[in-house]
């Protein structure tokens, strides 16, 4: 049984709703290759439905009626903890997830399964938690040295890769990015990231110090992106691209049926929020405040990665926080700023409050800020 937290103030960094995870445990990784080519070709919105179409597979095969999976997206790629009895099919999931990215968006997808056995032998623990949302949903948290070195490991050794093969994909068909780039209401969009320069609990000590201290420049509750609710506005028409990226996914119904449906829904849900926010059993406004509470805005991945709306003031005293622990030598860190946010949603019933949203800053913003965090970072041998 995973950890369970239930607030993220206060329970991120208490290994106490964390566990070790056992030898017998994988971790996953699915990693977007050439990053840096697609995002100068405007294809970051397609590295991003790429990554969460991992997650909508990972989850769709991991998940029973009674246990969530620890599954996280990355932007440009995802995490997860995979327990033994489900590696050799998520084997399979893995390759067919790189068969299909490659075939149909010609995007290469790097994914390996690294044996958490090796990490614990190298004194790299893994520590994994569940961020509830809803009965339905949570997000996977994750702590401690293993989880970046099996992300370095999977990257960097052939050995932990597995190949892309054609296979079965189930749990694709709730995934969509119909929404437009969301603009910042309080003056930028920053995705940050941050690592902790000693290992074990010294390391997510740090992190957790440096945090309060971010936390003091801003609270969550300002800084949430999808936070100010009267300042959404779903899109009454998608663009075509994100319609066609949803075309790509197996279906029994024909190309022009599912098309005409995703523009029929989106603008019945515009015209729902129009008229005040509900039409009908189409209850908009409750879909829309409920989008802070279900965007992975905040999370672990050995360390913290957050996308925040921040006033310049709000930015400027963040820097300067993670700028003078970095030079105390307590963290590394990477930031991007934009315009605006992105959002992936996997949604199986908006009507029912059963959906969940992937964040990232606009133009890759968790890619640009690891690159400056990895020129910083030695990597986990």
């Amino acid at each position: 049984m995973l950890g369970r937290i239930f607030n993220f103030d206060d329970q991120a960094f208490d290994l106490q709703h964390y566990q070790a995870l056992p030898d017998d445990w994988f971790i996953a990784i699915a990693d977007v290759v050439s990053s840096t080519q697609l995002a100068q070709k405007g294809r970051d919105k397609d590295v991003n439905f790429v990554a969460a179409a991992a997650v909508a597979v990972l989850k769709n095969q991991l998940e029973s009626e009674n246990h969530a999976a620890a599954i996280q997206f990355g932007g440009d790629g995802v995490i997860a903890a995979i327990p033994p009895e489900q590696e050799a099919v998520i084997r399979e999931r893995l390759a067919a997830l790189a068969h299909w990215s490659m075939d149909l968006f010609q995007i290469s997808l790097r994914i390996g399964l690294v044996p958490v056995a090796h990490l614990n032998e190298s004194q790299l623990p893994c520590y994994v938690s569940l961020q509830v949302l809803d009965d339905k949903n949570a997000f996977g948290l994750f702590l401690g040295d293993g989880i970046q070195a099996a992300d370095d490991w999977v990257k960097q050794q052939p050995r932990w890769q597995l190949q892309p093969k054609q296979g079965e994909l189930p749990g694709l068909e709730n995934l969509s990015c119909r929404w437009h780039p969301v603009k910042s209401c309080r003056g930028l969009i920053a995705s940050i990231i941050v690592d902790p320069t000693a290992s074990g609990e010294s390391g997510i000590q740090q992190l957790e110090t440096v945090i309060q201290q971010i936390n003091q420049c801003v609270s969550a509750e300002q800084a949430a992106p999808m936070n100010q609710t009267q300042a959404l506005q779903p899109p009454a028409l998608p663009s075509w691209e994100s319609i066609s990226r949803e075309l790509k996914i197996t279906s029994t119904k024909s190309k022009s049926q599912r098309a005409l449906l995703a523009y029929l829904s989106s603008f019945v849900l515009w015209l729902a929020w129009r008229l005040g926010g509900k039409l009908g059993n189409i209850n908009a406004r409750r879909y829309l405040t409920s989008l802070t509470v279900k965007t992975d805005y905040r999370k672990q991945a050995g360390g913290p990665r957050m996308v925040l709306d921040l006033t310049q003031e709000e930015l400027d005293a963040i820097v300067s926080v993670l700028s003078i622990a970095e030079q105390n030598g307590q963290i590394y860190y990477g930031i991007s700023t934009s315009e605006a946010s992105t959002l992936t949603c996997l949604v199986e019933d908006f009507q029912a409050d059963n959906h969940v949203h992937f964040i990232d800053g606009q133009g890759l913003g968790f890619w640009r800020a690891s690159i400056m965090l990895k020129e910083k970072r030695i990597p986990r041998a």
